[in-house]
């Protein structure tokens, strides 16, 4: 297989997947379809197995490593999600996961990462960026692998492809997608397949507005890989992009939606509120976008992707109690 991003590529990560992890709902939404005068269906990757879509990713991609990368382990970096999924997959397929996290780390991530059983590090950087260096300065000194959360052709695959395949199959009237776009993962993977297997297919992303790597890059027409850490409820998609992710989406994305932290407080309690699901800030930012008109006009019916649901109380208790 050519190491490139393709629909064959996807095919392989959804036929790995199936029967190893969920098949999650699409819930219309009622009170979404009112405000943007189209139906709404919410992709429920919240109710995944280890509490977000990176399980897809993670899976695949420790499925191919070598026999000699299997016996030595992998190295990884994450704000959580990420790192959970590698720690869920390690212990399935036996292999030793070390992931390095920020100083900033959600407790319940941090957690999950731990009962799976994974080596987890913290570093004395709140933000992923520098975090990542350490992690791939560590696997460069031990020899073993290291696995993008994002910037890899075997996790875009299986995070975005395999989502968005479900999502075709399940929904196919659907023409307007709606997606979070940190690393850009989850976009790349979605955007190529929705954009090649659904006529006239719009695809918004969605960023923080004090971290929006991909809207930068767009506008220098280069990937911004690095950025300052900024202090924000939505960890998920703090940073840069990543090089090989930039040159798929900037030819898919036909909108970028930016959220506050206060748009994205209120879309998590919104969320509770009206469809009684607790999701974790980072996954409240394509909601916000639709709850505050950054979408723009949809032009037909549309799916919203619910990313995670990884969340501590101590967070909830300040996002709704702020």
């Amino acid at each position: 297989m050519k190491d490139e991003l393709t629909l064959d590529r996807i095919a392989h990560a959804g036929e790995f997947l199936r029967r190893r992890i969920r098949r999650t709902p699409a819930e219309p939404s009622p009170a979404l379809s009112e405000k943007l005068d189209v139906p709404v269906w919410l992709k429920l990757e919240s109710l995944q197995i280890t509490g977000s879509f990176k399980i897809r990713g993670a899976f695949f991609r420790l499925s191919r490593l070598t026999e000699a990368e299997r016996r030595s382990g992998i190295v990884t970096c994450s704000a959580g999600n990420h790192g959970k999924a590698c720690a869920y997959a390690g212990r399935e397929l036996s292999v030793r996961t070390t992931i390095y996290v920020p100083s900033t780390i959600d407790e319940a991530k941090y957690r999950g990462m731990i009962a799976l059983g994974a080596e987890v590090i913290v570093s004395n950087f709140p933000g992923f960026d520098q975090t990542e260096e350490l992690a791939q300065e560590e696997a460069r000194k031990s020899g073993r692998p290291f696995i993008s959360a994002f910037d890899d052709f075997d996790v875009m695959a299986g995070n975005g492809g395999t989502l968005a395949a479900e999502v075709v199959e399940d929904l196919p009237q659907a023409t307007d997608f709606v997606c979070p776009i940190g690393g850009g993962g989850l976009g790349a993977g979605f955007s190529l397949y929705v954009k090649e297997k659904v006529p006239d297919a719009r695809f918004i992303g969605c960023q923080h507005e004090a971290s929006p790597a991909f809207s930068m890059s767009l506008e220098q027409g280069r990937a911004v890989t690095r950025l300052d850490c900024r202090e924000t409820l939505a960890a998920g998609i703090e940073g840069g992009i990543g090089a090989r992710t930039f040159e798929i989406l900037r030819s898919r994305v036909d909108q970028v939606a930016l959220v506050s932290d206060l748009e994205i407080r209120a879309a998590v309690q919104w969320m509770i509120e009206e469809h009684q699901y607790s999701i974790e800030p980072t996954a409240a930012v394509p909601l916000a976008a639709c709850l505050n008109g950054r979408v723009g006009k949809l032009n037909g019916p549309a799916v919203v992707i619910v990313t995670g649901r990884n969340v501590s109380f101590n967070t909830i208790k300040k996002v709704l109690c702020s």
